[in-house]
């Protein structure tokens, strides 16, 4: 099936400033990717994919979740608001020997018709999308009646939320009233709020965990790879870029073992069927 592109906007304006924040990780966000890797695969073994089905691949960053559909055999578009991960997404794709379509779309207005894929995935994605009930919409209204949605969200209480609330106080004060919380994805009776009226829902938990040596290499991994800290780093100056790290990295050090750091991450998986 050739799928046809609506002629939109790729990215609406006040999405601008968001997609300069995750394009910053460029090529280096790979290294996220595979620190959570485990709960993308949780959420894609879930769904079941089966080869020839086209399947979308919503805020794709880097095109993790992407490459194993494509492994599964599945025809796999990927879209993100951010064109610094969408090249990095092609090259990864290109050096696996995976023949994906990658291009930068915006999930609060997807530029595809209605009904153009079997099953929709967004790994860590869509919940960061500023205006959640137009991304949920648009996510139901380009699913094939049938077909399938599968996301992994953050838990509200989760440590990537922590790492957020380390990362706030250094931050430019919200707008009133605040933008909605990309971690209230992670609430089972918000997803139901957002997608129960299209979907039937169904509902997971797992954890991942970041390990490495020290608090000290999880600052190098999210200052140079994940693009709100990258972006927000370069921001500060000397001194509150200092302090900044310290709280970064005494935050990872209390998750300390024999062995470094071990963080634990709890997700929720969902899937959905479209009625």
């Amino acid at each position: 099936m050739n799928l046809q592109t609506m002629d939109l906007q790729a990215i609406q304006p006040y999405n601008n400033k968001a997609a300069t924040t995750w394009s910053a990780g460029g090529l280096h966000y790979d290294r996220i990717s595979h620190f959570i890797s485990a709960a993308i695969e949780h959420c894609i073994a879930r769904l079941a994919p089966a080869p020839g089905e086209q399947i979308l691949d919503v805020a794709t960053g880097t095109g993790w979740a992407a490459r194993v559909l494509a492994n599964h055999g599945a025809k796999v578009t990927g879209v993100d608001i951010a064109g610094g991960l969408i090249d990095a997404a092609r090259i990864l794709a290109s050096k696996a020997q995976l023949d994906i379509s990658f291009q930068v779309g915006d999930a609060e207005e997807l530029p595809f018709e209605d009904e153009s894929f079997d099953a929709i995935v967004s790994t860590f994605g869509v919940m960061f999308s500023g205006r959640p009930e137009v991304a949920a919409a648009e996510l139901a209204r380009v699913c094939k009646k049938g077909g399938r949605i599968g996301l992994t969200t953050w838990f509200p209480d989760s440590n990537i939320f922590g790492i957020f609330k380390v990362m706030k106080p250094y931050q430019p004060t919200p707008p009133t009233p605040p933008p909605p919380s990309p971690f209230a994805w992670g609430n089972q009776e918000r997803v139901s709020e957002l997608l129960g009226s299209t979907f039937d829902l169904q509902f997971e938990t797992g954890t991942v965990f970041l390990r490495v040596p020290t608090g000290l290499e999880a600052w190098e991994l999210f200052v140079e790879s994940y693009g709100p800290t990258k972006v927000l780093a370069a921001s500060l100056d000397a001194e509150h870029y200092n302090t900044l790290k310290s709280d970064f990295i005494a935050f990872h050090d209390g998750f300390k073992v024999e062995l470094g750091i071990k963080m634990p991450c709890k997700y929720l998986v969902t899937i959905g069927t479209r009625r």
